[in-house]
């Protein structure tokens, strides 16, 4: 596969990944892609792998549209993208109620309108001209870039259900997508490119190369609970048909039976939707992505059953 990407901060003290972020680039990993929740911001470890591995393709994934101002976001892209020129992506997205609403104190109100109008509004301002438009989620009165990169980034959207999908494939560069199976990739992936030809798809796949079965079940499905309860990612896979599967699951989370509702997740599910086994399973697995129709995938690593995660990254490269 051409493209092959890891997620970071790498595990330890951010100012100590110089030599962890080089060898990230000997082990044959083309792109470093960032998160941003409750850890690490999405920005400053790309900042430092554009100095310290320019070799590596930089990436959000993802930037919430709600948790910076239109103008700052513009800002932000313009920036990554003068310091790793045609190497930086900006994947946005409307994150989750969780997070923008309940730990940024941020109304998460109309997302589609809020990341449809937050790409039109990056791809006008990017060119450097100056934007007055109202918008239907926010209106923009004269805002000029001051500062346009010579190649302005890639845009690719979060997409979980249909429409965030057709957005993504239509007025982005691409989507991307995460928890979910190779399977599942064939529909969404579908979606995306029936909008337009040369689309990306990048994949969040959360891997743990661990043969500890019964470690791994028990963690995977801790991990599981943390998204399937929440509004957008139950919706998500409702939407791809595991309504069965998961009701009794969502019936004793509502209820309040934590445990319960931990020991309804069906091993198959988390089979699904966790990449793990050996590191020749995984590398397997992570190959079925490719084919249903991931261009790039995006390696997270789950240090359950003893994995050490830097371990993982090695055993789990292109050329290991």
């Amino acid at each position: 596969m051409s493209a092959y990407g890891i997620t970071v901060p790498l595990p330890g003290r951010l100012h100590d990944q110089q030599g962890l972020y080089r060898e990230l680039v000997d082990l044959g990993y083309t792109d470093v892609w960032s998160a941003e929740a409750s850890d690490a911001d999405g920005l400053t470890p790309l900042a430092l792998a554009a100095a310290w591995a320019p070799e590596l393709r930089l990436g959000t994934a993802i930037l919430p549209a709600y948790t910076r101002s239109p103008a700052l976001l513009a800002q932000c892209a313009a920036t990554m993208a003068a310091a790793a020129p045609g190497r930086f992506a900006l994947g946005i997205g409307s994150s989750s109620n969780v997070i923008v609403e309940r730990w940024n104190g941020i109304p998460f109100e109309a997302p589609y309108q809020r990341v449809r109008d937050t790409v039109r509004f990056l791809k006008a301002a990017l060119t450097g001209e100056k934007v007055v438009e109202a918008y239907d989620s926010f209106r923009i009165d004269g805002f000029r870039l001051g500062l346009v990169p010579e190649q302005p980034p890639t845009i690719l959207v979060a997409a979980l259900r249909e429409g965030m999908l057709r957005l993504a494939g239509r007025e982005a560069d691409g989507a991307i997508i995460n928890w979910l199976s190779p399977d599942d990739v064939t529909t969404v992936a579908g979606i995306v490119n029936g909008q337009g030809p040369d689309r990306e798809v990048v994949a969040r796949i959360f891997v743990c190369p661990s043969d500890d079965r019964e470690a791994v079940l028990a963690g995977g499905r801790r991990l599981l609970a943390a998204y399937l309860n929440v509004p957008v990612y139950r919706a998500f896979h409702e939407w791809l048909g595991r309504a069965d599967q998961l009701g009794g699951h969502w019936e004793r989370w509502a209820a309040g039976d934590r445990k319960g509702a931990l020991d309804e997740i069906p091993e198959e599910v988390v089979d699904d939707l966790l990449v793990h086994g050996t590191s020749e399973q995984c590398r397997a697995r992570i190959a079925e992505y490719v084919a249903n129709g991931v261009t790039t995938p995006a390696l997270a690593i789950v240090p359950l059953g003893g994995v050490d995660p830097m371990v993982a990254v090695r055993t789990l490269a292109p050329n290991a």
